[in-house]
């Protein structure tokens, strides 16, 4: 389950108090796994000052994983065709989401606690804010490059009277540079290839006799060229249409066609290079020239190369450029979206256990099929924190005076909800 509880309870004064009463509770019928969530000593500052920035770090919170969720989503569209790897790619600080978050420790370097509180909350909204930009533009980038490649690639499909005919036409087709001749393209139903044949060359005047051949085809007709006088082609065009042969209005030019291949090349290439880029061509022939050699080469920091040649090419695949940016920059946002929560728990519990600040931060990961009883036991063992709230877990229509969350999520101790469920 991806779902965990961030938790505060009053401490003693070694803090153990708290703690072994929820390990003594939730361990009996194993409703979950526990660890100790690490909170520095931060400036308390004043109470006006508290209540304030608690409602701007719930902000906050909302915002911060709306934008990591951004970047996950982006991640999978960048790595269309390896999806079932976007998990492995969601890291913070080089680790997976669950061991950052279980061993989470304060970037004393990022974020001085010397600092007041409201500091380190402005750093981090600028921080998580600077990301979101920075995803607008690249994003808008990628989904231009990604949207012209979409419009090329709809002229690669349909029907004849639709599609692109760059990669169909050649110029040996065309009777071209004539100031009397020219070659035109006419789509013929399937049904009405032997009318085609024993009519064109009297739909119109000056048709050049046996000009036609079929060049092309697909499930509903077929692609002829035909060629005729220039000053026929407005009559040509007119009694083909009464015969239900169709011209298409297409004149060879090669530059033109060569410039749209081209660019549906590029932009399939420029997509590509966004999620990964190859190593550069000495590298790669150098790798196969290991083919040949049965030997296995070890790099000084300890890492191995495999020997396969096939394997290091894979080994050594660059990440695109996007995809790095999105990878780093989900890191960065996780990792400030953990503090703010770890912020939120302080201030939280400041407000509702008084000072001097004591208290102790625990995360739990419900198991999946004992939610709902590790709230109970929890409600149980807390109650006396706040009777009122107590109270409300039972009996949803008792009011708390102040309160602005809705019962349902307010209960006698402190309590964030951490979802890690980002790909959902």
């Amino acid at each position: 389950m991806s779902e965990f509880w961030l938790i505060s309870a009053p401490g003693d004064k070694t803090n153990l108090q708290a703690w072994e009463r929820m390990n003594t509770v939730t361990s009996k019928s194993n409703l979950s796994s526990n660890s100790k969530f690490h909170i520095p000593d931060l400036k308390v500052g004043t109470l006006d000052a508290l209540v304030g920035l608690s409602d701007e770090l719930g902000k906050l919170d909302s915002f911060a994983e709306s934008v990591i969720k951004k970047i996950v989503q982006y991640i999978g569209e960048v790595m269309e065709d390896s999806k079932d790897k976007v998990q492995e790619n969601l890291l913070a600080n080089g680790v997976d989401l669950i061991s950052y978050l279980t061993r989470f420790e304060w970037d004393m370097a990022k974020y001085p606690i010397k600092q007041p509180l409201k500091n380190i909350s402005e750093a981090l909204a600028k921080q998580v804010t600077q990301i979101e930009a920075d995803l607008k533009t690249r994003s808008a980038a990628y989904n231009n490059i990604k949207g012209n490649l979409q419009s090329l690639e709809k002229k690669t499909v349909g029907n004849l009277l639709t599609r692109t005919l760059a990669d169909i036409v050649h110029k040996e087709d065309f009777v071209l540079n004539s100031e009397y001749l020219i070659t035109l393209l006419v789509v013929v139903p399937k049904s009405s290839y032997i009318q085609w044949q024993k009519t064109y060359e009297s739909l119109s005047d000056m048709v050049v006799p046996r000009s036609t051949k079929m060049i092309a085809e697909d499930a509903e007709g077929g692609l002829f060229t035909v060629t005729l006088f220039r000053k026929v082609m407005d009559d040509f065009k007119a009694k083909a249409r009464e015969n239900r042969f169709m011209v298409r209005e297409f004149y060879f030019d090669e530059k033109e066609l060569k410039c749209e291949k081209e660019e549906l090349m590029k932009l399939a290439s420029d997509k590509k290079q966004q999620y990964v880029s190859n190593t550069s061509s000495w590298w790669l022939l150098f790798l196969d020239s290991l083919c040949y050699l049965p030997l296995r080469i070890s790099l000084r920091n300890g890492f191995m190369i495999p020997e396969d040649s096939y394997e290091i090419h894979l080994a050594l695949k660059i990440e695109g450029p996007l995809l790095r940016w999105l990878k780093v920059n989900f890191s960065e946002a996780f990792v400030a979206w953990i503090h703010v929560k770890a912020l939120r728990v302080f201030v939280e519990s400041v407000l509702r256990y008084g000072l001097p600040v004591n208290f102790q931060a625990m995360l739990l990961q419900p198991n999946r099929k004992s939610v709902k009883r590790l709230r109970d036991v929890l409600n149980v063992a807390f109650k006396h924190l706040d009777e009122v709230a107590a109270a409300s877990i039972m009996d949803p229509s008792i009011d708390i005076p102040g309160l602005q969350l809705s019962n349902q999520e307010y209960y006698p101790y402190v309590y964030f909800k951490i979802d890690l469920s980002l790909l959902d």
